[in-house]
């Protein structure tokens, strides 16, 4: 993995309690994308988007706080750091980041990961990150810069730490090298730049962005299997587009980003924006065919918020409580697939959990 970079500048933290919502900024020049309109929804499921789908609307809703999963993530002391072991170390994974620092370093520090000083004290345990650390939270490029600098630690001491492609990793690499060039969309006109504010993109992020930065996100792969788990960003079958092993999906992806080529780039965000193809009926069968075609006995993913996997995110009743308290992973679709985002960006919990998981 690269090297360690700084942390960069602070920037102004929020509240634990926080809701999906889009900058108000994105609204401020009307709408960004010929035919899509900000206040316009998504559809619920992935079998449910019209043929040439974009992801130039928001990519799931946008909810109120008041019909936020609320949860409440109170300061746990660090636990003790995993004890090294003959062979490998326990492996942890990590959901969606968003930009939330400070709730990602406190994750670590309760997994016993980090020190007080968020220094890596794990020794020769194993971390994954499943993508997506910037965008809608306060501080995207210091999640970037921390996962880039535990990398560093974590291979002195022994372990490692590693982290997979998301979506927003390709929105924010778009956004930066076309910025306003149309692509072709599927569903008319679109932007990188329009995509990218409509779905939380951050000004400060953009500004402290760097070149180091940009090369990191491009290198990352996107699929990987670790102790018979098939680590993905995505809730989708649309890895099986781009090859069919690990490696061919991984050399494609770089290939890709490569080439340069703003509607190629596009078509690639476009389908890991994808979502929730193992929710529902075929759901398990949809991760075997992934499991079949890559190898591993369980998928584990992130990038849809367990509550819109559960389906349970606000009521019509009035009731304060209107939805589950996400307090750990969630295992569906015959106990093959785990999902890890927590939904942190709308009052959820960032999650850092390690593997093995009972079904």
């Amino acid at each position: 993995m690269t090297q360690g970079a700084g942390q960069g500048p602070e920037t102004e933290r929020t509240a634990t309690l926080r809701d999906f919502r889009v900058p108000a900024y994105v609204h401020e020049t009307g709408p960004y994308v010929s035919g899509v309109h900000p206040g316009e929804a998504v559809p619920p499921a992935e079998e449910a988007y019209p043929e040439g789908y974009t992801p130039t609307q928001r990519d799931l809703p946008v909810i109120n706080r008041g019909d936020t999963v609320q949860v409440p993530v109170e300061p746990a002391p660090a636990a003790p750091a995993p004890q090294p072991t003959a062979g490998p170390g326990p492996l942890f994974v990590v959901g969606d980041v968003h930009g939330y620092l400070d709730e990602l370093l406190a994750a670590l520090r309760e997994q016993g990961l980090v020190d007080d000083e968020g220094q890596w004290c794990a020794g020769t345990a194993r971390l994954w990150f499943l993508g997506d650390f910037t965008d809608r939270g306060p501080d995207g490029i210091g999640v970037i810069d921390l996962v880039m600098r535990l990398s560093a630690e974590a291979a002195a001491a022994g372990g490692y730490c590693k982290a997979l492609m998301g979506n927003h990793e390709l929105l924010l690499l778009g956004a930066r090298r076309f910025g306003d060039t149309p692509v072709n969309s599927g569903a008319g006109t679109a932007t990188f730049q329009a995509a990218w504010l409509l779905n939380g993109g951050q000004k400060t992020d953009m500004d402290r962005l760097q070149d180091h930065h940009l090369q990191w996100m491009a290198r990352l792969d996107a699929v990987e299997e670790v102790d018979g788990y098939l680590l993905v960003h995505s809730d989708t079958t649309a890895y099986l587009d781009y090859g069919d092993s690990i490696e061919a999906v991984n050399d494609t992806v770089r290939e890709t980003l490569t080439r340069n080529d703003a509607d190629e780039c596009w078509d690639l965000f476009r389908k890991f924006t994808k979502r929730f193809s193992f929710r529902d009926e075929g759901g398990a069968d949809a991760v075997r065919s992934l499991l079949d075609t890559y190898g591993g006995t369980r998928i584990v993913h992130g990038h849809s918020p367990i509550p819109y996997l559960l389906g349970e995110v606000g009521s019509e009743d009035g009731e304060e409580d209107r939805g589950p308290v996400v307090e750990g992973p969630h295992v569906y679709a015959d106990g093959l697939a785990i999902a890890m985002d927590g939904g942190v960006t709308m009052a959820g919990k960032l999650l850092v959990h390690q593997l093995p998981l009972d079904a």
